[in-house]
């Protein structure tokens, strides 16, 4: 990760005693109906305290084992792709650390380079996720993929909007790309809110002293949050924020209490309606 220059996964993870990592995963079987390959990305925020920016803990902090619920997911989605043997190349990228205020923690005002080249300035360190991914999204560029899906428990903002009883969604993909995603949702009933993704949003993130900030305003948090994961991609995108359905506190439906596995279901269906 170093060589690589992921200054995302290194800076936050500079306030643990763990080593961060990079994970692959890769389904290539010789009956593969795609030449490029789907590339599914999730954080991996094994634990968040918010760093520095220390998150409170009575139905905050004390969630945070669930902030790896999207790098679960998608290696869960990989395991069931692989069981059922789909005919599809498909690949996994997994940014892990936990995000802690140690002593040599990166701090507000830090300025950090990721995987792209691109400069960002750090102005909360518990919007941690979007630095992990960004480095993963922009390592996906060298797969020239098809398509690339990321999932993330990545704003409260998120979870504010729409509760616990859907995703949202937004990205750079063709809409007959959304459409499919969209419908198997409701064809496993975990579904996506479609979010606006316009450029005004972008305007919230421009930084003085890099070329994006952590952070935008007030407003529209969860699209702030997307357009910064925007300047990591080159290539058909969409972002699945997970906030508010990853983690449940009592059951619902057919989902228990604690971990749902949300986007696991959401992705089998998607790729198996593919073959």
């Amino acid at each position: 990760m170093k060589k690589l220059g992921m200054g995302g996964v290194l800076s936050v993870n500079l306030g643990g005693n763990q080593p961060p990592t990079f994970s692959i995963m890769e389904w290539k079987p010789k009956n593969a109906k795609n030449k490029k390959p789907y590339v599914l990305v999730g954080k991996g925020i094994v634990y968040d305290t918010g760093g520095l920016s220390l998150k409170p803990t009575p139905n905050s902090m004390d969630k945070m084992k669930c902030d790896m619920a999207g790098a679960a997911a998608v290696t869960g989605a990989m395991y069931a792709i692989a069981k059922a043997n789909l005919p599809l190349y498909v690949v996994a990228l997994v940014p892990a650390t936990e995000n802690r205020p140690g002593e040599d923690a990166y701090v507000p005002g830090d300025v950090i380079t990721l995987h792209n080249g691109k400069t960002v300035e750090v102005l909360n360190t518990d919007a941690e996720g979007r630095l992990v991914l960004g480095d993963a999204l922009s390592y996906a560029q060298d797969y020239k993929p098809e398509l690339v899906i990321d999932l993330a428990t990545l704003t409260g903002a998120a979870a504010a909007a729409i509760g616990s009883v859907g995703s949202v969604m937004m990205g750079t993909a063709e809409e007959k790309v959304k459409t499919e995603l969209k419908q198997a949702g409701f064809n496993v009933h975990e579904r996506l809110a479609e979010f606006p993704f316009w450029e005004e949003y972008g305007e919230m993130i421009k930084s003085d002293v890099a070329d994006i900030k952590n952070v935008g305003g007030p407003e529209g948090g969860s699209i702030t949050a997307g357009k910064f994961l925007e300047h990591f991609i080159d290539y058909p995108w969409i972002h699945i924020d997970i906030a508010g359905p990853a983690f449940l506190t009592s059951p619902d439906t057919y989902r228990g209490k604690g971990a749902t596995a949300v986007g696991v279901r959401l992705l089998f269906e998607f790729f198996k309606n593919k073959v």
